[in-house]
């Protein structure tokens, strides 16, 4: 605890470390979330014989308070015994990236004209492997982060505007962030789909690639319905930790900083986290906390070898750091002293993957992540 007590049992963790941990967490990096609304859905179209009959798919307007309702694509295997566990992810560009399927209506919010322009139709088909997860008996649903906040410095504080209490004009230094309000939306997804009968609503995972991956972990950690999280490459400001330190100082650094993060995206995270950009010694916790705050769930980290600005190596330590809490709740997790080799699933309740290649999403990573999810997740 702040005050130095110890946390002996598993019952002070969930009664006083873990609400200690998610306060703090709100106060000097993410900001509060915004007041849960009552969340309700319209359907907007649905197709039965989706992926060749293999599937069902719909797209959802989801009304969660803002002046727009977020489109939540749901799509459901129809030869799998009901109901099914279900991934859930947010993507970066639009719906209709995913699947080629001209019903997909594109984004209400994007960078450019280009960003939304129908050329782009099923451009990140491999990138979410929807087919595989519907052949493996899983169902995915997703949603566009510009649906709930825009990523986008200007437009971002628009949005975030009306989702705190009050009419200040700039956002206090404890106000709702954006990486907070993604997820948030979330948990606003996760309510939506408990009311679909065909998908388990006990066994949800979160995933994410990059920022969405920091996004999928905080919303694990902040929402207990959410079964099972996958972040992947998330990096600083997710699974990598806040301590690191430069064998160069003033040279740009192997990972990503707070310092360099919060310069480049100051609309992801609290006003108060820009105070430790040069002192991040001073925080009252680091990552592991983060991961810590889902146990028993299982999470799964999962890297890239070239992908050194995520941290890997720092990655693995945060998840050793976090063992101790799931030992407390009763799952003794015995994790080797160094990262897992290249291509090797670590497959326990804190696990690891490390692939060669670069910071991207690809379909053998969903390969791996569905054996995972096939361990932890049915």
């Amino acid at each position: 605890m702040r005050d130095g007590t110890a946390v002996t049992t598993a019952d002070d963790w969930k009664t006083k470390r873990a609400p200690e941990l998610r306060a703090l967490f709100q106060h000097y990096m993410y900001g509060a979330p915004p007041t849960a609304p009552a969340v309700t859905g319209k359907l907007i179209h649905e197709d039965k014989a989706a992926l060749g009959g293999k599937a069902t798919l719909r797209e959802v307007e989801v009304s969660i308070g803002l002046d727009t309702p977020v489109r939540l694509l749901i799509v459901t295997p129809n030869d799998a015994k009901k109901p099914v566990p279900c991934f859930l992810g947010m993507n970066f560009s639009g719906n209709f990236r995913l699947l080629d399927d001209p019903k997909i209506a594109p984004p209400r919010w994007a960078p450019n004209a280009a960003a939304a322009s129908d050329v782009n139709r099923g451009k990140e088909r491999a990138t979410w492997a929807i087919e595989q997860c519907i052949a493996r008996g899983y169902a995915v649903a997703n949603f566009h982060s510009g649906d709930v906040v825009p990523d986008d410095k200007a437009a971002a504080e628009t949005v975030l505007k009306k989702l705190r209490a009050g009419d200040a004009a700039e956002r206090g230094p404890a106000d709702t962030a954006t990486i907070m309000a993604w997820a948030w939306g979330f948990s606003r997804m996760v309510d939506h789909l408990l009311t679909v009968p065909e998908i388990a609503g006990a066994r949800i995972a979160a995933v994410g690639h990059s920022r969405n991956g920091k996004t999928a972990l905080l919303a694990a950690a902040f929402d207990e319905r959410i079964a099972l999280a996958i972040p992947s490459q998330a990096g600083c400001g997710g699974t990598a930790p806040n301590r690191i330190s430069s064998p160069n100082p003033g040279a740009r650094p192997a990972a990503e900083t707070v310092a360099i993060i919060n310069k480049n995206f100051p609309h992801w995270f609290s006003g108060n986290f820009k105070a430790f950009s040069g002192a991040v010694e001073k925080l009252p916790f680091d990552q592991h906390c983060l991961i810590a705050l889902c146990a028993p769930r299982p999470v799964l980290l999962s890297n890239a070898e070239q992908d050194a600005w995520a941290n890997p190596d720092g990655q693995f330590d945060m998840l050793r750091a976090a063992a101790p809490v799931y030992a407390l709740l009763g799952e003794k997790i015995a994790l080797p002293a160094q990262r897992p080799a290249l291509d090797s699933l670590l497959n326990e309740r804190l696990g690891y993957f490390i692939r060669p290649g670069k910071h991207s999403m690809t379909t053998p990573d969903w390969n791996v992540w569905l054996d995972y999810a096939d361990k932890w997740l049915k």
